[in-house]
């Protein structure tokens, strides 16, 4: 079987009820991201970051997986290391679903780091501007473990290298419009493996073949025919 190389964006958790940034009324549309998703905005005011980021702890907390996350759980556990998911959500719900090859590239909410000495934590509950490092033991430095705009995603070298070993990519619930996620497909392509977009809608780049309809839907139709092959 192919080695797959899988990328999950906001579309895929929007099921479980964790909307996209881009929904209309959702928790991204009641805040200016700039005051939320940039290191500048938690040097103005960090008590507004952490109350933002404690929301979407307690929301992502309540969620449950959904069947595109547990399909995906699946398919891992029948192919094991022939399988790696790159995700852009920084959500616990493919951990949760039984996934274990995963790669968070814009960071995980359930951790946090201190701004100080770079020092991580697991972290499940809220946090506030009190909150000092156990490390360093400096106040106010703690901050979720995320990637905000203008900041360097994690893990650049393994995807380069997993881009690399891919026969099959498959981008699922991914907007193509965030670098250097939205980039991957053309470098897929490049390198010679074949691409498969499943999403709600078609994204502008250029796939080999499109799935189209709600992840919880799509994506567990893929997985068996994947399997069944």
């Amino acid at each position: 079987m192919s080695e797959i190389l899988i990328l999950t964006g906001a579309g895929v958790s929007a099921e479980s009820g964790l909307g996209t940034f881009r929904d209309v009324g959702g928790l991204w549309d009641q805040y200016d991201l700039e005051e939320v998703a940039t290191p500048e905005g938690f040097a103005r005011n960090p008590a507004l970051v952490h109350e933002f980021y404690n929301l979407r702890r307690d929301l992502m907390q309540k969620a449950e997986p959904n069947a595109a996350h547990r399909a995906l759980a699946k398919l891992e556990r029948e192919i094991g290391d022939r399988m790696l998911i790159i995700t852009q959500n920084i959500d616990d719900l493919h951990e949760r679903a039984g996934s274990k090859r995963v790669l968070h590239m814009h960071g995980r909410l359930a951790n946090a780091f201190c701004a100080h000495c770079g020092s991580q934590r697991k972290e499940v509950g809220a946090l506030s501007v009190a909150d000092a490092c156990a490390s360093c033991r400096q106040p106010g430095g703690m901050r979720p473990d995320v990637v905000w705009f203008g900041e360097i995603p994690h893990h650049l070298e393994e995807i380069d290298q997993a881009l690399g070993r891919a026969e099959l990519f498959v981008s699922i619930g991914a907007s193509g419009q965030v670098y250097p996620a939205a980039g991957f497909v053309a470098a897929a392509q490049r390198l010679g493996a074949e691409t498969l977009e499943l999403n709600m809608e078609a994204t502008s780049t250029a796939f080999n073949a499109r799935k189209i309809g709600p992840a919880t839907e799509i994506v567990p139709t893929w997985v068996d025919e994947i399997l069944s092959r």
